[in-house]
């Protein structure tokens, strides 16, 4: 007898709710009239709402995806070549800036002149003439710079700021063996013709 009553609870009985459901599905098989289409759409609708709504999901996916790739990673890819551009002028400038030979004065300080701009060009004209050719002249001086590190912090169409990091090595008549001294300097940048040019060079 318990066998019987465990396999009795075993089944499922439809609940008379579930019967209906299961006898107006049944129903809605069999054509019978306006009533039967209505049912036949309103199932067709169910079925294909959530393939509409997947495929409507996965054209709203696609959309901003092909954005991205048509136009987004060739402007990163724009932009990726400009930094790199503004970031090689800063290090070179600024290291053109602070290296100079006592036996090439004219040469690196025509450099310096080449990669600057504005007001910091009249600038260190006047302080090279002024005081680095005078001193390097007379202590035989050699300054060379090293760029260890250099990053831009601000990037426009026409202008920049990068963060510079470099070891300047400096030796003289009096003190052969070269001195390194460590610097850090914010170069802003300016675009002319088409060049990065030095417009400020700020020590920190």
């Amino acid at each position: 007898m318990s066998v019987e009553h465990e396999s009795a609870d075993s089944m499922e009985i439809p609940s008379p709710g579930e019967a209906d459901d299961v006898s107006a599905d049944e129903e809605s098989v069999r054509p019978s009239g306006p009533s039967a289409t209505r049912r036949l759409i309103r199932r067709w609708r169910a079925r294909w709402r959530p393939i509409l709504a997947a495929a409507f999901a996965t054209a709203t996916i696609a959309v901003p995806v092909g954005v991205y790739f048509l136009q987004y990673r060739p402007a990163q890819r724009l932009d990726d070549t400009a930094t790199h551009q503004a970031v090689q002028a800063a290090s070179d400038g600024a290291a053109a800036v602070v290296s100079y030979s006592y036996d090439n004065l004219d040469r690196d300080i025509a450099r310096a002149k080449s990669l600057s701009t504005g007001e910091f060009l009249a600038y260190y004209s006047k302080f090279s003439q002024d005081f680095v050719a005078p001193a390097a002249t007379k202590g035989h001086l050699i300054a060379t710079a090293k760029v260890l590190r250099a990053a831009a912090i601000e990037l426009h169409p026409d202008s920049a700021v990068v963060l510079v990091f470099m070891n300047q090595n400096t030796s003289s008549k009096e003190k052969p063996q070269p001195l390194t001294t460590a610097s850090s300097v914010v170069v802003t940048l300016t675009k002319v013709n088409g060049s990065w040019l030095i417009a400020k060079l700020d020590p920190l």
